[in-house]
């Protein structure tokens, strides 16, 4: 027994040698050169065309001289960061370089949405919007599951309205259909904040804020507190029960004629008294000391009991702990019913089931912060009539938001991706877009529209952006006027010049580890590093959260982290499957070396100074002392400025 237990190990270490040996020793596989675009696909350079025409227009009236067109090879790192978070490895750039085919660009943009790095990568950029970072309540709510579940979509090129009226009207459990976390992610205390929906839905699907409307109307905007309150009450009806995230209507019952002179006059007459008993049962019927109460906004009524006069055992079940010196009702008494007149029909709905905005006031005698509720039905700001008749409250409001005239709807996805691909979005902040405009047509509605017209694709609507001619200008221009630079940036005459966000680091220095593609086919130990040292980096790094299109700068703690962090010298020795090390090795000369070099960290040759530079570093050297400068030319290219810059 004691050889076999020697024997085993043994065997393991001499396979591991082998594998290892075999792999340093392998040449770098070409990848299969993407194929020709699809017919569907051919009409994307006439929807680019139209964009290009709109900022040309303008670089005249404003007398601006665009850029130059950037390198191809710089294009391809910018796709590549865009889409999968990091930069090409030297296996793509290869492949990239032996492709002669014409619009290759077009073509590789394809081939980078195809497999799971894209709908990894760029399901948890879009979750972060419909989501945030912060994990919650583990118990009732799965942001790993939610984004794998939005990956799949994209994986599936699902159309992108369909996906967002599963995130606002999905019902089942959070583990089981995915989707419903987007309602979940709002639960807090075992409850429900409609409000932070309402606010939430609003940013991430039509690109407005409109949170300050929770407490007074908008300011600046057409957004009122009603507004709000109309949009927080289709989630009014949310349970949560065994079977998951529910939607229990609040309704009892139907009033049969016309009762909105009766209901005004607030006299409780016989006739209504017998409609409720005959559709209500027990403790709900209604008593002697009912009454009717007319709603603040006129719209609306209410069924009330003295507030002198006892309640029911069930409504005081019902009643909210704190004491209703507190909090108190728009109406005198103690609600028990609603009736609201929706679509010429007058509906009962429970009073303590249906959402009640709060207006928080100090009392005018005492100072004491005081809580007003009101109730308020399920309504929308503009174009009720895009509101569908049938389903549920939260189907009702999915199909509003992804009407197909709803331009609000697509142009906040186009801003969201226009800045995702640049890094800036095209109106900042990307959240907080100026209302559709009848009188001019601007980049979002041409994006917008091309995305409606294609069925809500997203990959559409990310080639079509990455065709433009803005989207393959250089960062770098003649002028030299500070305010022209300005204007030059302002009016998108440049490609930005940003820096990577933490993901996109790290993503770019474990890929320049590595000469071969890192991916889903990659070996499992390597996509196991991939996933520990991102998940690090980031947190050390600083994660930008929801807030990563925004404007950022650099901090020295993080430009030490790179200098002087394990990871990055980690990376830039010469081991047996390290980039260092096989650039070292496989160099047939010191230029292709200092070549190799460049390609792998910057995604591009080194210009004739940068070679003449390092070229007499090398000349001579062999073995371990070639390695190691290799690994120190590596070090360097890490911690230059351009290797952590978009640009």
């Amino acid at each position: 027994m004691k050889t076999k237990t020697i024997a085993i190990p043994g065997f393991v270490v001499l396979a591991v040698i082998a594998v290892v040996g075999w792999a340093a020793r392998s040449p770098v596989t070409p990848l299969r050169l993407p194929t020709q675009l699809a017919s569907s696909l051919q009409d994307v350079e006439s929807t680019a065309g139209r964009v290009d025409r709109l900022f040309e227009r303008a670089w005249k009236d404003e007398e601006l001289t665009p850029a130059e067109a950037a390198d191809e090879l710089l294009v391809l790192r910018r796709l590549s960061l865009a889409l999968h978070g990091t930069i090409p490895s030297l296996e793509e750039i290869r492949t990239f370089d032996a492709d002669k085919q014409p619009d290759r660009l077009q073509r590789w943009t394809d081939r980078m949405m195809d497999g799971s790095r894209f709908a990894d990568y760029f399901a948890e950029r879009l979750a972060r919007g419909f989501v945030g970072v912060e994990n919650g309540a583990f118990i009732i709510f799965r942001r790993g599951r939610f984004v794998e579940w939005l990956a799949e979509q994209l994986k599936g090129n699902t159309p992108y309205d369909q996906i967002v009226r599963e995130m606002i009207a999905g019902t089942g459990l959070w583990t089981g259909t995915p989707s419903t976390n987007f309602v979940t992610a709002a639960i807090a205390n075992d409850k429900l904040d409609e409000n932070k929906l309402a606010g939430r839905s609003v940013r991430a699907f039509l690109g407005q804020r409109i949170d300050c409307a929770q407490c007074h109307d908008h300011p600046f905007d057409d957004w009122t507190q009603g507004d709000f309150a109309g949009l927080a009450a289709h989630f009014g009806n949310v349970e949560l029960s065994a079977l998951g995230v529910e939607d229990r209507s609040s309704k009892l019952f139907r009033l049969d004629g016309d009762w909105k002179e009766r209901l005004d006059s607030c006299v409780m007459t016989e006739q209504l008294r017998q409609q409720f008993n005959n559709a209500v049962e027990g403790k709900q019927r209604l008593n002697k000391n009912d009454k009717i109460k007319v709603a603040e906004n006129g719209k609306s009524w209410a069924i009330v009991t003295d507030r002198n006069e006892k309640q029911s055992q069930n409504d005081d079940e019902n009643e909210n702990d704190v004491d209703d010196t507190v909090i108190e009702s728009e109406f005198e008494g103690r609600p028990r019913f609603v009736i609201r007149k929706e679509n010429g029909e007058f509906n009962v709905y429970e009073y303590q089931r249906e959402f009640k905005a709060q207006d928080r006031f100090d009392d005018p005698k005492t100072g004491e912060p005081r809580v007003r509720e009101k109730v308020h039905g399920p309504t929308v700001p503009f174009h009720p009539e895009w509101l569908p008749q049938q389903g549920t409250r939260r189907e009702r409001l999915a199909g509003w938001i992804t009407h197909p005239k709803n331009q609000r709807f697509e142009r906040a996805i186009a801003n969201r991706v226009w800045g995702l691909m640049f890094g800036r979005p095209y109106i900042y902040p990307v959240d907080d877009l100026p209302s559709p405009s009848d009188n001019e047509t601007d980049l979002l509605d041409i994006l917008g529209r091309d995305f409606r017209e294609h069925g809500y694709d997203l990959r559409r609507l990310i080639r079509v952006i990455a065709a433009s001619r803005p989207f393959r200008l250089a960062s770098t221009h003649d002028s030299e006027d500070p305010k022209e630079v300005t204007r030059l940036n302002d009016q998108w005459c440049v490609f930005p010049l940003l820096r990577l966000r933490p993901e996109q680091l790290i993503g770019a220095m474990l890929q320049a580890s590595s000469i071969t593609t890192i991916d889903q086919n990659s070996h499992l130990i390597s996509r196991a590093i991939k996933y520990f040292n991102t998940d690090d980096f980031v947190r050390e790094y600083g994660d930008l959260g929801e807030s990563e299109l925004d404007d950022r700068a650099g901090t020295i703690p993080q430009a030490l982290l790179r200098m002087n962090g394990n990871l990055s010298n980690d990376m830039a020795k010469a081991g047996i499957l390290s980039s260092p090390g096989r650039v070292a090795r496989m160099g047939s000369t010191p230029s292709h070396c200092v070549e190799s070099c460049f390609l792998v960290c910057l995604s591009r040759r080194p210009t004739t100074e940068e070679r003449d530079y390092f070229l007499p570093h090398l000349r001579g050297k062999s073995g371990e002392p070639l390695a190691t400068i290799v690994g120190d030319i590596f070090w360097t290219l890490y911690n230059s400025p351009e290797f952590s810059w978009n640009h």
